[in-house]
């Protein structure tokens, strides 16, 4: 009788447990919904994995607005920057292996390794590549404004400042993830791409998955990406194929395959029988490495209010509801994805979409983990996220007008338009060609992107939105003693004219 009572009680919990699950997947599904309305979204995707089991998965919309092909479970997205906690996990795989320790100088790996700092180059840790507080500047203009070999990006990543100390702040830092790629190729001697196909996608059964971004178009079944222009709505926007920093954040994935990393991830390492990465190496991946200042972070902090948010290896951090939350979002050019775990809960959340910055992506971390971690059916996060946004949005906007009303109006340039022509240069950030045409300016960064420029006041010039930098820029060119054109500063950057 004992035993009969114990057996009804468990299917009882059970049966609880399952119509639990089944409400909050029906409040998921209907904030989706209503998000990717309200956010004009595209297509998306999303899973939510807990103790080992798929509690949540489904795909939405269109692949493009031109094509309206249908988003399915095989369908490819980016994974962007989530690609970094992929990459960690392959130098965890090393690490257990005996073949590398996080604490191991870079250089004893890459000995040609320089940075502008000869200190922070010489003592930099494998571990640093990782954490976004190696002291070094933000060097992302290296793959946005050119396409060159890995090698010779963080050849010319020794031309980023210092500015900061040692492992003494935090600038979020994509280049050195490529170095970590880098240091994967040189220990286990195969491309970096090709390890983690190996080790990780191959017994994690991610099929469909892509560990260079150009494979995509031979895989086929993806997604384009869109960008709502304030002007314009949404339109398609170019994809980007930028593979000398793979290792940063171009793999790609589709939500079948990414329901199997999820569920290694609540399994802490382990797929099946297989223990991919130890216990300890498993944990390291989410200790907190790097305190970040809130003001930093997230705009969804204003929401959440964490008491402390960090960074660890390829996982940003935060407590929420007395619980840390490992988390990464995926931002590049038209299209998102966000990735997180709370492991004392063993769910685990990941969301794919194809419009640019469509941070719905944070509403249903947040919403999912409500859910079916806290079991929580009363909160609703998509209004509250939306408005935030919203609120930046119009942020922006007053920004760009305050850049207007700060125009200095009916000024002409000190020379004739021509004389701002010519070839100009930069050690980090390659060759700008500028010609004129119709009276404005044509920029040419080393023929991998293009934008014209119409005149602003004085001798500054101002960038006309494009499909990939879609706030304007302002170009200030300085005159020398003789009145000639000697240097331009574009984004932080100052080029000397060459010719």
């Amino acid at each position: 009788m004992k035993t009969l009572l114990l057996w009804i009680m468990l299917c009882t919990t059970i049966s609880l447990s399952y119509s639990q699950d089944k409400k909050a997947a029906a409040i998921l599904d209907e904030m989706i919904v209503t998000g990717m309305r309200d956010w004009k979204i595209p297509g998306l995707a999303a899973v939510v994995v807990k103790d080992g089991e798929v509690v949540f998965k489904k795909t939405y919309g269109i692949k493009s607005i031109q094509s309206k092909e249908p988003v399915n479970g095989e369908t490819l997205f980016a994974m962007a920057s989530t690609t970094k906690a992929m990459v960690a996990m392959a130098l965890g795989i090393l690490v257990d292996e005996g073949k590398l320790s996080w604490d191991d100088k870079v250089v004893k790996h890459l000995p040609d390794f320089q940075l502008s700092d000869p200190y922070i180059a010489a003592n930099a840790r494998v571990k640093d590549l990782l954490t976004h507080n190696l002291g070094i500047t933000n060097a992302d203009v290296l793959w946005t404004l050119d396409s060159v070999s890995t090698q010779s990006t963080l050849r010319r990543f020794a031309y980023a400042k210092a500015v900061y100390p040692l492992r003494g702040g935090f600038v979020y830092q994509n280049i050195m993830y490529a170095a970590a790629g880098e240091v994967i190729q040189r220990v286990s001697g195969i491309p970096w791409h090709e390890f983690v196909q190996e080790r990780l996608f191959t017994p994690l059964r991610m099929r469909r998955s892509q560990t260079k971004a150009m494979d995509i178009l031979k895989a086929g079944n993806y997604v384009t990406p869109h960008y709502d222009f304030d002007d314009g709505g949404i339109q398609v926007v170019g994809r980007n194929y930028s593979d000398q920093v793979g290792a940063a954040g171009m793999m790609w994935s589709c939500v079948d395959d990414i329901t199997h990393y999820l569920t290694f991830i609540v399994n802490k390492g382990i797929v099946g029988n297989d223990t991919l990465l130890q216990p300890n190496t498993f944990k390291t991946l989410f200790q907190p490495h790097t305190l970040i200042p809130r003001d930093q972070f997230y705009p969804t902090t204003s929401l959440t209010q964490p008491n402390w948010v960090s960074y660890g290896l390829g996982w940003f951090q935060h407590d929420y509801r007395g619980h840390k939350l490992d988390f990464h979002t995926g931002s590049l050019q038209g299209l998102v994805a966000i990735a997180g775990v709370i492991h004392k809960k063993n769910t685990a959340v990941y969301v794919f979409a194809n419009l640019d910055h469509a941070e719905l992506r944070h509403a249903i971390l947040y919403q999912a983990m409500d859910l079916f971690a806290f079991d929580d059916l009363s909160t609703n996060w998509h209004p509250r996220v939306f408005e935030r946004y919203q609120d930046l949005k119009e942020e922006r906007k007053e920004g760009l007008q305050q850049q207007i009303q700060k125009r200095v109006l009916n000024t002409h340039p000190s020379l004739e338009l021509k004389a701002y022509s010519g070839s100009y240069t930069h050690p980090l950030c390659g060759k700008l060609t500028i010609t004129m045409e119709n009276d404005v300016l044509l920029l040419n960064f080393n023929d991998v992107e293009t934008m014209r420029a119409d005149h602003w006041h004085f001798d500054t010039f101002r960038t006309v939105t494009n499909k990939r930098w879609t706030s304007p820029q302002l170009i200030r060119f300085q005159l020398d003693n003789l009145a000639k054109v000697e240097t331009l500063n574009f984004w932080g950057y100052t080029f000397t004219k060459s010719d």
